[in-house]
């Protein structure tokens, strides 16, 4: 179940401070947890956006493979 809020920031940071050491520590393992996964998934679109392409004609030829596998596959 999740309940969504809307908190002001400065309301938000005003409730982080009154919390307990042991429930701060909880907390910044979470964000940084957040934080990690946000990075590992940027670091994961920048490396496919600047992978390679493949031409018209490769494609062209992936094309013609397939088709000719499937009539491999068909008779």
């Amino acid at each position: 179940m999740q309940v969504q809020m809307d908190i002001e920031f400065e309301k938000l940071v005003a409730i982080i401070k009154k919390l307990p050491s042991k429930r701060l520590l909880q907390l910044k393992a979470e964000m940084e947890r957040i934080i990690s996964k946000e990075k590992d998934n940027a670091t994961l679109k920048s490396l496919l956006l600047k992978g390679p392409v493949a031409t018209q004609k490769q494609l062209e030829t992936i094309e013609g493979n397939r088709k000719s596998i499937n009539q491999w596959r068909a008779s």
